[in-house]
């Protein structure tokens, strides 16, 4: 069964969205990560409005049934937008970024992004220590899922190497219990996740033109497209590949250009 999908909706104060995309985060984010931006959007895009997705297991969403994979994402996101109905477009930062373009081949959309987002299979990288998610994911792994404050939390991250900033985007991610602090993030199901992640292979699903456009948007500080980016730009005509000067959290720190991008690629 589809996890249910806690989801926001952002649209501008004056009159009613003609059409809604589906925007969701990265791994360990909530669709909130992305409201600033997505505030923008309709403000100079009013017929769109943006519906901010948290995946299972993040954010307010429920966990759902095993197995913790892409294609159960994938799942989750289409029953979400067969409930909603109006859906013409979907986005994804990074791993929701795949999750998207497994979830094309479900919905019927126009266009579909991938900011930051490969859809390469990468063997072995659940296991490289230099990636800094996999980092993430072992410090998880050993620390305690309850704390006394969020800056107790916080001084651990940082005490593991992370930076103050990283640090307090995690915190996030704890909420109050019985005069403490849960962390909602489950190592278990996010090892799940980021195994799939890596194992799972969208060339073939990218090279679908019947599913309409597909927007690759490659931050070009990033080492997400240091692999496979010439085949990205032999695509067919269906594909455009965009880039933005920033890392991978482009959202944050090209957060303009970003915007202008949706605002003229959006149908």
């Amino acid at each position: 069964m589809a996890a249910r999908l806690h989801h926001e909706r952002i649209a501008h104060s004056e009159g009613s969205p003609e059409r809604w995309m589906l925007f969701t985060h990265g791994i360990y984010g909530a669709g909130s990560n992305w409201r600033g931006v997505a505030r923008k959007i309709v403000d100079k895009r009013r017929e769109w409005g943006i519906v901010l997705v948290d995946l299972r297991a993040h954010g307010k969403s429920e966990t759902g049934d095993p197995p913790h994979t892409i294609d159960a994402c994938a799942d989750d996101v289409s029953a979400l937008a067969a409930s909603l109905g109006d859906v013409h477009a979907l986005a994804g930062h990074s791993f929701g970024g795949k999750v998207m373009l497994a979830a094309r081949s479900r919905i019927d959309v126009a266009q579909t992004w991938m900011l930051d987002s490969n859809p390469s299979e990468r063997p072995g990288a659940i296991d490289d220590e230099r990636d800094s998610v996999i980092r993430v994911l072992r410090m998880l792994e050993r620390m305690p899922t309850t704390w006394a404050t969020r800056d107790a939390f916080v001084g651990a991250v940082m005490t593991e190497g992370h930076d103050q900033a990283l640090a307090q985007w995690l915190a996030m991610s704890l909420v109050p219990a019985d005069g403490q602090f849960v962390n909602r993030l489950r190592p278990t199901i996010l090892r799940e996740l980021l195994t799939s992640y890596y194992a799972t292979d969208l060339w073939s699903a990218a090279a679908d033109g019947a599913r309409g456009q597909l927007e690759l948007v490659i931050a070009i500080k990033s080492r997400v497209w240091k692999i496979d980016r010439e085949r990205a730009d032999a695509m067919a005509d269906h594909v455009h590949v965009h880039e933005i000067p920033a890392g991978h959290w482009l959202h944050i720190e090209a957060t303009g250009p970003v915007v202008d991008l949706f605002v003229t690629e959006l149908p």
